[in-house]
């Protein structure tokens, strides 16, 4: 289940590398006098490496990779059966409030490559496939999908169309909107008792959306049996400090109130340019920095908690 490059890498020392091909791990031997050949076509580079004694995921003889080492996804369907197993290991462990995050533009693109109107139609139709595999028909009622602002919820019900999910919009947008000010919806009186799993998707277009995702989390998900899963919210603009909270207060406010209390299910952020390289997570493995070297990826660090992406652009991925 993967996205693969040919390349090369020379090891002054000697490691037991572990490559990841297309649907399973394969090892091999590096040495001093070693060099790893292939042909680099320039628009499959994401990154390359002249010296694997940076990659992280050595293992020594006999020993197994974990169950949790998800490999990067072939494509949307390799992703969407990840995820989908991501998130029912997190209902299983109790998870309440779960963020799936990944680019919509293409497996190796990065935010902006693609245009707006077109990830969040992409994200939609996303949506749509994840809920098919992840909800089971009995559930179907029960499951309430929230999209950004209610003149989405006419067009996603084309989308939706012959199944009985629940549309609903976080946003009705008014005249006044433009002016900073949106109507007000309170989301204690759009969701029903029978409601038992809400997904918000892509709440990132207007800075009140996430805010009124809050308020949804806290009215109507918390202290219930009710989970939740933001969908493509570009969280990460918030734990990046990207809105000043001079300007946007309960904005970044979320990031001491909401986002601890989040489990990251499923993740992929890529970086291009000299050090490029991709963030991914699966539930419950590790956080992994991957590198593409020709037909195949290898983890350079991995860790237990986040990393942020500075860190990771400035300090993980030049090191490797």
């Amino acid at each position: 289940m993967l996205l693969s490059n040919p390349g090369f890498a020379v090891s002054s020392t000697p490691h037991r590398m572990v490559f990841q091909s297309r649907s399973h791990w394969t090892e091999a031997e590096a040495n001093t006098n070693a060099v790893i050949k292939g042909k680099i076509g320039l628009h499959q580079i994401v990154g390359s490496s002249r010296n694997l004694k940076f990659i992280s995921r050595s293992v020594s003889e006999g020993e197994a990779l974990t169950e949790y080492d998800t490999p990067f996804p072939n494509d949307y369907i390799d992703l969407l059966k990840q995820a989908k197993r991501a998130t029912e290991l997190a209902l299983k462990d109790g998870k309440q409030l779960m963020e799936i995050e990944f680019p919509t533009a293409g497996l190796g693109s990065v935010p902006g490559d693609g245009e707006g109107g077109n990830e969040m139609t992409g994200s939609m139709q996303l949506i749509r496939e994840f809920c098919d595999i992840l909800v089971a028909p009995e559930k179907v009622t029960r499951t309430r999908i929230f999209f950004p602002e209610a003149n989405e919820v006419k067009f996603a019900r084309q989308v939706f169309e012959g199944v009985s999910f629940k549309l609903d919009y976080l946003t009705k947008p008014s005249f006044f909107e433009d002016f900073g000010f949106g109507e007000k919806v309170k989301m204690a009186d759009r969701v029903k008792p029978e409601d038992e799993l809400f997904l918000v998707g892509y709440p990132y277009f207007n800075v009140n959306e996430m805010i009124v995702v809050e308020e949804l989390y806290k009215e109507a998900v918390m202290n219930t049996n009710r989970k939740m899963i933001i969908f493509n919210g570009e969280l990460d603009r918030i734990r990046s400090g990207y809105y000043p909270s001079f300007f946007y207060p309960k904005l970044a406010a979320l990031t001491k109130s909401l986002l601890p209390m989040m489990e990251t299910v499923y993740y992929i952020h890529n970086f291009k340019g000299r050090n490029g390289g991709t963030l991914f997570r699966c539930y419950p493995g590790p956080w992994r920095v991957l590198r593409r070297m020709g037909n195949k990826y290898f983890c350079v660090h991995q860790q237990e908690k986040m990393p942020s992406l500075k860190e990771v652009a400035l300090d993980i991925l030049p090191a490797a």
